[in-house]
């Protein structure tokens, strides 16, 4: 069983594929790298609702997503699901369906498209060579184009709006937070807060560097056991929130989880973390006027 505890997936090392799991993972379009074998992925239905393939308009080209909704004229509010390193694959598909069963419209970018699908590569370092080309501000360019998408649309309510992601994604929703003003509310679920402690020296700014541009409320979600993402980075990122006033924003710790305790695809899923944080992030939303809709 391959267990992931780092916020980039996890090394080379860790790994032990069998064609057991390379099957499963390419038949259920989950993530090739992440699969466990003995995972029993939640699978929600689309009963009543529409899925669907959209092209976003960035200014450079076009970026397909995934979007679901729940049947019917709404508007609904709207939730952006930011992937981890993996992609738009089932995992993330089925959060937008789990959104959209409450009666939201969520829509997950293709951030990585214009380099490729990591979702069906075994090769980290292949892996990391996609990810790194989506750099920060072409993924707020990326954010922006789904905004301006869900605007156009009569069945999306885009004045109520969050935003969720996980690993990967968890950084983008800080940063969202923190560089546009799309959104009313954002949950991280483990996102790095601070550079690696082997990174070489860049200019890059890091959530923990931008606390005080903090605009939208910012719920984080972390595990306790993450071997990438130190509790010392965690507390930092309290202490500069709290420094910068912003009481609105809060993290929240599970002692016990490991990284990625979410994904319900690989090992380190933890179902009570994972249902804990749910709730959390719902009702987190609900508070900054983001509820739900009924369908």
């Amino acid at each position: 069983m391959t267990t992931l505890t780092r916020p980039e997936g996890t090394k080379p090392s860790d790994l032990n594929l069998s064609r057991r799991k390379l099957g499963a993972a390419v038949l259920g379009g989950y993530a090739v790298f992440a699969l466990s074998a003995q995972a029993e992925p939640i699978a929600t239905p689309e009963t009543g609702l529409v899925t669907e393939t959209v092209q976003l308009s960035p200014p450079d080209t076009q970026i397909p997503a995934y979007l679901a909704r729940p049947q019917g004229a709404g508007p609904f509010p709207v939730v952006v699901v930011v992937s981890e390193i993996f992609g738009v694959h089932e995992y993330i598909r089925d959060v937008c369906r789990r959104l959209a069963q409450l009666g939201y419209v969520a829509i997950a970018p293709d951030f990585f498209a214009r380099a490729g699908d990591p979702s069906k590569l075994t090769d980290y370092a292949e892996i990391r060579k996609i990810v790194a080309t989506a750099t920060d501000d072409q993924v707020m360019g990326d954010l922006a184009a789904a905004m301006a998408f869900l605007q156009a649309q009569d069945y999306a309510d885009a004045d109520r709006a969050a935003i969720t992601g996980f690993c990967w994604g968890g950084n983008i929703v800080w940063q969202a937070a923190q560089k546009t003003d799309f959104f009313d509310a954002g949950v991280a679920w483990y996102g790095r807060l601070a550079p690696p402690a082997d990174a070489a020296p860049s200019e890059r700014q890091w959530p923990v560097d931008l606390a005080a541009k903090t605009s939208a409320p910012v719920l984080g979600l972390y595990a306790g056991q993450d071997q990438g993402i130190p509790l010392s980075d965690v507390e930092k990122m309290r202490a500069a929130l709290k420094a910068a006033g912003k009481t609105d924003s809060d993290i929240v710790v599970y002692p016990d989880a490991q990284h990625g305790f979410h994904a319900d695809y690989r090992s380190a899923y933890d179902a009570e973390a994972a249902k804990d944080g749910w709730r959390r992030m719902l009702a987190h939303f609900a508070q900054h006027g983001v509820a739900p809709a009924k369908a």
